[in-house]
């Protein structure tokens, strides 16, 4: 079991909290963010940010071989009154707001895509039911870009919905102006062949609240990036994630959070349960506290509950810290086996042993589930970790 460190106000330590002018850990160990592909080198594996990931297995994307062939990937999207949806060429000024790509295949999905999705919701609109975007592969590859934005004071909630097989490379965008209210829930429940790579970019406003609920079950290889900055001071970014890794599959999850501006605060929490030979699951939670951050507050969480033999976890939380002027700051990670305990106490009050494992794993998850706040997506996604245990009886 990793270690959690806490850091009170006022405080600087070393060890694996760096405070430092000059940063060693993953946060500055790759090229400079650039939506230029020729600015990033084909990566080999023994980079720090690709160390993890199985590249021959993302076919083609981190090379520059994979090329828009299929149908790609259909796109639908639902909104309510309130909201402005549009279709958009490449030049359009609003992509890339939110922050330009950090790795090779980011930048390979700013090149290469054709048109892109905005979603605007206005200044002051109180959105009634959430916005719900479906992307739906039917096979081949595709690159794509998303952008939602949020004006001053308005509150949205986002779904974003992704099923079927392709091979997908894309950025999301999330810009929130002053004051405004954005939750979004990626959903990643693609068929067991897909692969799916996105950099998630959230900027968040004055006073602005910004939260992400991440859920990974489906694919063959899936990478999620989300990362956030504050464009003004009083901005609030949670980060909440679930993935549910089974035999062969790859989830790896790299977050940033760059307090780059005083007084905003972050939190973060990613559970995962992982089972069957081969399952390997990466979560990489990175925090940035730079020197102008004063009156920064965060904390990241990552646990892993292991449930057969032959699954691997890597957890890595990182903080990187430039100034001593901070409301907290602290980290913790744990990955552990099925608490057989836990489980002896069900079955000793009669519950079988199936219901019980169940019960063990619903309860690991049920705090970032009530997160997502959607009684419908809540529902789907307990009747699909219950699907999974069922298949591994």
């Amino acid at each position: 079991m990793a270690e959690a460190q806490n850091i009170p106000a006022g405080s600087t330590t070393a060890g694996s909290i760096a405070v430092a002018a000059e940063s060693t850990v993953a946060t500055r160990m790759s090229a400079p963010p650039s939506f230029d592909v020729a600015d990033f080198p084909v990566p080999h594996g023994r980079e720090e940010e690709w160390r993890f990931t199985p590249l021959e297995r993302l076919r083609g994307l981190h090379d520059g071989t994979a090329v828009a062939s299929g149908e790609g990937v259909k796109v639908d999207i639902e909104a309510p009154e309130g909201v402005t949806v549009e279709t958009v060429g490449r030049d359009d000024e609003r992509l890339g707001r939110a922050g330009k790509p950090v790795d090779r295949v980011a930048a390979q999905a700013y090149s290469s895509f054709e048109k892109a999705s905005v979603v605007t919701v206005a200044k002051d609109a109180v959105l009634a039911e959430p916005v719900r975007i479906a992307v739906h592969g039917q096979g081949g590859t595709a690159f794509g870009h998303l952008v939602i934005e949020l004006g001053a004071f308005a509150e949205a909630v986002v779904v974003i919905d992704h099923t079927g097989d392709a091979v997908l490379a894309a950025n999301v965008d999330y810009v929130l102006g002053d004051g405004a209210k954005l939750t979004v829930v990626s959903v990643q429940d693609w068929d067991e062949k897909a692969v799916h790579v996105a950099q998630h970019n959230a900027l968040v406003g004055r006073d602005a609240s910004f939260k992400s609920v991440v859920v990974t079950f489906g694919g063959d290889v899936v990478r999620i990036h989300p990362r956030v900055a504050y464009a003004a001071p009083g901005g609030e970014a949670e980060l909440f994630g679930l993935y549910f890794t089974d035999a062969g599959q790859h989830q790896e999850h790299r977050l940033l959070v760059d307090h780059n501006t005083p007084h905003c605060k972050s939190n973060v929490a990613y559970k995962g349960a992982l089972q069957g030979q081969d399952a390997h699951a990466v979560w990489i939670g990175d925090v940035l506290i730079q020197a102008a951050a004063e009156g920064t507050d965060t904390y990241e969480l990552n646990r892993n509950l292991v449930l057969t033999d032959g699954a691997r976890v890597d957890s890595v939380p990182n903080l990187e810290i430039e100034t001593g002027e901070i409301a907290g700051a602290g980290h913790a990670s744990a990955t552990g086996r099925f608490d057989d305990e836990q489980l002896f106490y069900l079955m000793a009050r009669g519950i079988p042993e199936i219901e019980a494992r169940r019960l063990v794993v619903r309860g690991f998850f049920a705090e970032l589930v009530q997160q997502i706040g959607l009684p419908d997506v809540q529902e789907r996604l307990i009747a699909k970790i219950e699907a999974e245990l069922e298949a591994s009886v």
